[in-house]
């Protein structure tokens, strides 16, 4: 029994199972004090799946070698874009959820890959330059944001004529499209399979590009460049792809994150984004040198669901909300925990 023990603590870790033993608690409680455990669940699924693929991009920059991509800011600002030029040409539905994607994907590839190429000249320092570039380029935008020739009355400022709204509804557009696709109501339970499915398409979709030759050339690049170069593998090239990846999946991320939410916010929103993503894919086992999508999906259930469910919880029990103390101390605490070791976040 001792034996089985350690080797469940060694596989999982201490922090994802005080997380688990955590989150447990919280839905025992909130079950025990009158609140729907079902509710409860809902809104866990739709958190995981608006944040899921912003956890998913951390994949490609782990795997080639760049770590943690703390400059994940890029692609959002990217996808922010996006959406913005389909909102201007007011598309609705579908056809803008799908055309914001498709009007961000050239400028996320080109700002990814000048991106990758920063990043191969200051090797070692890759998750410091990341944070500045990310913190850097938000502080950039808010000058874009009130230069942008945009002129769809929805987007602007009513005095002025000029500017983007800080916060910009999508109920007209293209807002909560995966929410209420194939949406399953049992009971009280809601069931997104549109939004979690899109979420495990792109899953899927990077599994099978780790496989491919190319994959297995970035996995080689990040785990040993020596031999990566030996064997023929141009190792810049295959860490500027990484970066390249990962700000796409940024965009796409951003963008399913805002039609889930319902709105887009400009300016200085975007400036946190990537410490919720990068402790979430902490705590679902990943390390600096190795992240594959379990740690993603494992990661991204266990963050999102704490978060979701600490508020209403704490609320009813103490009368307070902690729920923002709460994410303080494990984003940033796990954060510190995997920076700390040299093997990772366990």
């Amino acid at each position: 029994m001792k034996q089985r023990l350690e080797k469940l603590v060694e596989r999982f870790g201490i922090p994802r199972l005080i997380i688990m033993a955590f989150v447990l608690a919280l839905f025992i409680l909130g079950s025990l004090t009158g609140l729907s455990t079902a509710q409860l669940l809902s809104a866990s699924l739709v958190r995981f799946g608006m944040n899921g693929v912003l956890v998913l991009a951390m994949v490609p920059t782990i795997t080639c070698g760049v770590g943690l991509n703390f400059g994940l800011p890029v692609g959002v600002l990217c996808g922010l874009v996006g959406a913005l030029i389909s909102m201007q040409l007011e598309l609705k539905g579908f056809v803008g959820f799908i055309s914001a994607i498709l009007f961000s994907l050239p400028l996320a590839a080109i700002f990814g890959w000048l991106y990758g190429w920063l990043l191969n000249r200051v090797r070692g320092q890759e998750m410091m330059v990341g944070t500045y570039v990310g913190f850097s380029s938000v502080a950039f935008m808010c000058i874009f944001w009130l230069l942008a020739p945009f002129d769809n009355p929805e987007l602007i400022w009513a005095i002025g004529g000029q500017g983007l709204r800080y916060t910009l509804t999508l109920d007209n557009h293209f807002g909560k499209v995966l929410n209420e696709f194939l949406l399953l109501k049992i009971g009280d339970l809601e069931i997104p399979f549109g939004l979690v499915g899109a979420f495990l398409l792109l899953c899927l979709l990077s599994q099978l590009f780790l496989r491919t030759k190319v994959g297995l050339a970035m996995q080689a690049a990040g785990d040993n460049p020596r031999f990566a170069r030996a064997a023929g593998i141009d190792v810049p090239r295959m860490r500027s792809l990484g970066a390249m990846l990962s700000t796409i999946l940024g965009a796409v991320g951003i963008i399913i994150y805002a039609q889930s939410y319902g709105f887009l916010q400009l300016y200085m929103a975007p400036l946190m984004m990537a410490f919720p993503a990068v402790a979430a894919i902490l705590i679902g086992g990943a390390s600096l040198a190795r992240a594959t999508v379990g740690h993603v999906i494992l990661g991204t259930f266990l963050f999102q669901t704490l978060l979701t469910i600490a508020l209403p919880v704490t609320s009813h029990i103490i009368g307070g909300d902690i729920s923002e103390v709460a994410r303080l101390i494990v984003s940033n605490g796990m954060i510190l925990y995997a920076l700390t070791r040299a093997g990772g976040g366990r």
